[in-house]
């Protein structure tokens, strides 16, 4: 009886398997009539009403320029920085190894350079081996994969990642969509066009988006320098970034990449000679980490930041930031700065060296600008933008204001009190207007009330300095203070810049017409 029930379990498998096979032949030949013949609209109903869904679908595709990165350059020429949301550098066809080309077309569509964008042999193919070997082949051919690939990108390009479609999750009225579009785009560029725009835009990994950012991430090379076992390793990962990635599972991508090459021999692109070679080599990666962003800058990470947000404020590169944004980020721009490197390095090197080892956290900068023109040739200050052991971390950019003249972020630490720095200004313009740095002042005032009757060219003042007023922000907690006692009475004027005394330097202050003689101590 057992032996029975298994001849019957048996038969019936078999026996479903030919159903499931006459079954798949029906709907081939449904889609491909469907597809690629609709004149023989009128073979039944079935035929006819996919025909007529199929001709109601859209059938235009736009071909918009994948994202790329933007570069952030010195006047030199030298690298500051990337920004990016896709690792991606666009190359042309011919600056790709041809080994890669081919890899790609023997394992992803061998028939790519035959059919019409889509294949119905493939699709034919892929059902009886997925319904008699319980496999999972795929029958999209390069052309619906690069259709699926635009459609996505725009989705990312819009920040809308919930609407990317990944094969798992289409369904039939999506395959069709793929497939008409595919055929459009047959209809509107060459084949060498498809594979090449293919090529710049597939996911290689979450470091690399397409052939030319793959082979630099992976090998370390540019595309057209891929040697064949690398390009079929390449190749064969595009099916499965992840399972297929020779970082994390090298056993698979190995047995991947040699099937890659077995298709190559097959289809004779390369000699058994050159397929046995590769085979026997192993996997000699030489990752090469990307690093997008101002804390990643390889040289003026501040600057990096300044310039990043004069074009997040700047409406000439879209009307809403989220706009501009995506330009920055997804527009392949080349800014070209003001920056001199050499100029830079020694910036960098000198506030470096001002502080030493820098226990205590002191922030030192310093920016170079150039008279006449006011470029900015150097931007520097001894701070990391990331936690680094021994060093004084900030976000925060020293050299420029809080936020601009419209308002808008600079992300700058808004200024600091430049305390005594300032007294060779005030009485610079004490002897300007002719006065004696002999002259008597009182120097046993502390307290300058809101509404004291400064004297200023520019406009009336508002500055203070008493406990009321005091600014703990700026290190006031008291009334004006000098370092020693004994120094609060009458005395010459130049006693506050010889000596360094606060209530002269104040006294001398309020009876002088420039406001910048008072910028150093106002709130």
């Amino acid at each position: 009886m057992a032996k029975k029930r298994k001849r019957r379990r048996g038969f019936g498998a078999a026996l479903g398997r030919i159903l499931g096979f006459l079954a798949a032949s029906v709907m081939c030949g449904v889609l491909a009539a469907s597809l690629v013949v609709p004149a023989v609209a009128a073979a039944g109903m079935g035929v006819s009403s996919s025909i007529g869904f199929f001709e109601n679908l859209p059938a235009e595709l736009t071909v918009q320029p994948p994202s790329q990165a933007t570069k952030v350059l010195t006047s030199d020429g030298q690298l500051i920085a990337t920004f990016y949301a896709e690792n991606r550098v666009k190359v042309p066809l011919d600056q790709m190894s041809p080994f890669i080309k081919d890899g790609i077309v023997a394992i992803e569509d061998s028939r790519f350079y035959e059919h019409a964008g889509v294949d119905p042999q493939g699709i034919l193919r892929a059902v009886v081996s997925n319904l008699t070997k319980g496999g999972e082949q795929g029958a999209s051919t390069i052309t619906q994969q690069y259709v699926t690939s635009i459609l996505n990108e725009a989705q990312l390009s819009q920040d809308r990642p919930d609407a990317v479609v990944l094969n798992g999750q289409k369904n039939f009225g999506d395959k069709l969509r793929e497939m008409k579009l595919a055929i459009s785009l047959e209809k509107k560029y060459t084949k060498d066009q498809i594979l090449e725009g293919y090529l710049n835009i597939v996911f290689f990994s979450s470091n690399a988006y397409g052939i030319e950012a793959a082979a630099r991430y992976f090998f370390s090379i540019s595309a057209k320098d891929l040697t064949l076992p690398q390009a079929a390793l390449l190749a064969g990962l595009v099916n499965s970034p992840t399972l297929y990635n020779p970082a994390t599972n090298p056993d698979k991508s190995i047995a991947r990449r040699n099937q890659v090459l077995s298709e190559m021999l097959r289809l004779h692109k390369i000699t058994q000679a050159q397929h046995d070679e590769a085979v026997a080599t192993p996997i000699q990666l030489k990752i090469t980490p990307q690093q997008q962003g101002c804390a990643n800058a390889a040289m003026a990470p501040y600057f990096c930041d300044y310039i990043s947000h004069l074009i997040l404020n700047n409406p000439a590169y879209g009307p809403t930031e989220p706009e501009r944004e995506r330009r920055l980020y997804r527009g392949g721009l080349t800014i070209t700065t003001t920056l001199d490197s050499r100029l830079q390095a020694a910036a960098q090197a000198q506030v470096d060296g001002t502080a030493g080892a820098n226990p205590d956290r002191w922030a030192a900068s310093l920016l170079t600008i150039q008279p006449g023109s006011g470029k900015i040739l150097a931007m520097a200050q001894n701070t990391v933008f990331l936690p680094q052991p021994g060093k004084f971390d900030t976000n925060l950019n020293f050299n420029v204001d809080a936020k601009d003249a419209q308002g808008n972020d600079l992300n700058g630490a808004g200024g600091f009190q430049p305390g005594s720095t300032m007294k060779p200004f005030t009485f610079a313009e004490w002897l300007n207007e002719g006065k004696s740095l002999t002259a008597q002042v009182d120097a046993s005032r502390r307290v300058y009330p809101l509404g004291f009757p400064w004297k200023d060219s520019c406009g009336k003042v508002l500055g203070a300095y008493s406990t009321a007023q005091a600014n703990p922000a700026l290190g006031a907690t008291d009334d004006l203070q000098n370092a020693e006692d004994g120094f609060y009475r009458p005395m010459p004027v130049n006693y506050g810049l010889y000596n360094s005394i606060n209530t002269a330097t104040f006294a001398s202050a309020s009876s002088s017409i420039s406001a910048v003689s008072r910028r150093w101590w106002t709130p």
